[in-house]
């Protein structure tokens, strides 16, 4: 029994990579270039001020330590940032115009990114039955017959966010964002996550 392969997938719509995302809207971030905006969240005017390369650069560091923070750990103590609770730790330096040009916006993201997991957590109930995990199981069947071999063991985290386009896109080294809209889609999700789990497996 030891050596059968063992897959490991997490799938949420997590507050802090929802407040994460939700900062980059409000800041104008335009990295990753490839991630469309949030729904119900406004899109900064056309004319607003850009944001400066530092704070674009503390963002980037901040969302590789909230997406994957195993394999992007802080070379310095983090601090909690006020005015949002315990989801948001920056390092303790380096990381100062970031925090300066975030702190208006706290309560914004916060209540944003809350209604969007709560959104994510009742529609997998009722779309799912509560079984969130039958399409990856799929996923990994249709892999291994059309391989002809066992899936090797591999992670995957599942990000399931309110992105205005619908898609999936690699967010991390092992973790990929879905729009909730597809994830709902049975057929269409299980063809866009069979990719992924072809790299991995």
């Amino acid at each position: 029994m030891a050596d059968k392969p063992q897959w490991l997938i997490r799938e949420d719509a997590s507050v802090p990579v929802l407040v994460a995302l939700a900062l980059r809207q409000m800041l104008g971030i335009r990295t990753p270039e490839d991630l469309p905006s949030l729904r119900e969240l406004s899109v900064r005017a056309p004319d607003a001020v850009e944001a400066s390369d530092a704070v674009e650069a503390q963002w980037r560091h901040y969302w590789d330590m909230t997406v994957e923070p195993r394999a992007h750990p802080s070379e310095v103590p983090l601090e909690l940032i006020d005015g949002f609770d315990t989801l948001v730790a920056l390092p303790a330096t380096g990381a100062e115009e970031f925090a300066t040009a975030i702190a208006p916006h706290g309560e914004t993201a916060l209540r944003y990114a809350r209604a969007a997991h709560d959104r994510y957590v009742h529609s997998m109930k009722s779309n799912t039955g509560g079984d969130a995990y039958r399409a990856y199981a799929s996923a990994i069947a249709e892999f291994e017959r059309e391989v002809g071999r066992r899936a090797h063991s591999f992670e995957l985290n599942v990000q399931v966010l309110p992105f205005s386009q619908r898609g999936i896109w690699w967010i991390g080294a092992l973790t990929v964002a879905v729009t909730d809209g597809l994830r709902r889609d049975v057929v269409a999700f299980d063809a866009a996550i069979r990719p992924v789990i072809a790299e991995l497996a």
